[in-house]
């Protein structure tokens, strides 16, 4: 009876699951044609792929569809999934009562503006917020060391945005997730005062989106990572664990790398991420996607490395 494939081998792989922004876009932001035949190659091998991004689930509605890729869609960051092919909603997160309500206090306090989510694709918006006032036409002359925080956001999103004026006060029913945008800093001390106000209620982390100039505070419940989001759907398709190779650049990608039978860092990923995978394939602007293909079609060259920032 042959050996079953081992934990890390690409042979052993069933579903492959991928972060969208500095791992499929490059730094224009961009899906190149060669990551596009990559993903086909991958699919046509009979692997599943599951894309799992912090973006709306809107926003990321092209790329699944310059993918050809129609598996549900694990949007902001695991806090709500939807079938790509209905909009129907599969999995949406809930915040304990009282947790919302008192971590917005905390966010207004600090002098930052809360953006909300809803299920609301439907209707025709994606997010709450408490003024459109800022979303002024570009302005450098306003910009304060590159950075002009949610601002710079709603400017680009204001025709997805519902204001709620006391939305701190009264949030809308069924918001699975927010985030709020300052300096480096600044997110990291509110993430900070988060824990210390709410220990073990939230899913918190402080991330850089490529798209914008400064950085995100992301909030969700307990337990709500890209992860919880990719066992979900695997559970019942009967992939385990093992026979997942996830792949990613940044601090929501870990428990995702953390847990799958094969975790990926692009690159470009931040020095955690580099440390936690398995492998480490060329960047996104280097052809890295195509190097996880080659890796599960073909398989390892050398046995497979132990975690711990290994490049392959």
């Amino acid at each position: 009876m042959p050996a079953a494939p081992a934990v890390n081998s690409p042979a052993a792989i069933q579903l492959l699951v991928l972060d969208v922004d500095g791992t499929l876009s490059n730094s224009r932001h961009e899906i190149t044609d060669a990551t596009c035949a990559a993903i086909h190659r991958v699919r046509d091998a009979g692997i599943r792929v599951l894309l799992a991004t912090g973006r709306r689930y809107r926003d990321v509605l092209p790329v699944a569809e310059r993918l050809s890729v129609d598996t549900p869609l694990v949007t902001a960051s695991g806090a709500l999934i939807k079938d790509v092919r209905n909009h129907a909603t599969l999995a949406r997160a809930r915040f304990a009562e009282g947790v919302l309500e008192g971590s917005l206090r905390l966010i207004v306090d600090r002098g930052h503006e809360p953006i909300l989510y809803t299920d609301s694709f439907a209707a025709g918006f994606d997010f709450h917020c408490r003024s459109l006032a800022s979303a002024a036409p570009h302005d450098p002359a306003r910009e304060v060391d590159g950075s002009r925080g949610v601002a710079d956001y709603l400017d680009r999103n204001r025709s997805l945005a519902n204001v709620v004026s006391d939305l701190d006060r009264a949030p809308p029913p069924g918001v699975f997730a927010g985030f709020t945008m300052g300096t480096h800093a600044e997110m990291l001390d509110l993430e900070r005062m988060l824990v210390a106000a709410w220990p073990g209620q939230l899913s918190l982390h402080t991330i850089r989106s490529p798209r914008y100039r400064d950085w995100m505070c992301e909030i969700a419940p307990a337990g709500v990572t890209k992860w919880s989001g990719v066992l979900s759907l695997a559970g019942p398709w009967g992939i385990d664990p093992a026979a997942i190779c996830a792949v990613g650049d940044d601090v929501n990608d870990l428990p995702m790398i953390r847990g799958a039978g094969l975790g990926i860092a692009m690159g470009n990923a931040t020095a955690d991420v580099l440390a936690a995978a398995d492998r480490v394939v060329a960047t996104h602007d280097e052809g890295g996607i195509a190097e996880v293909a080659e890796l599960l079609l073909s398989g390892l060259s050398q046995p497979a490395p132990l975690r711990g920032g290994n490049v392959g």
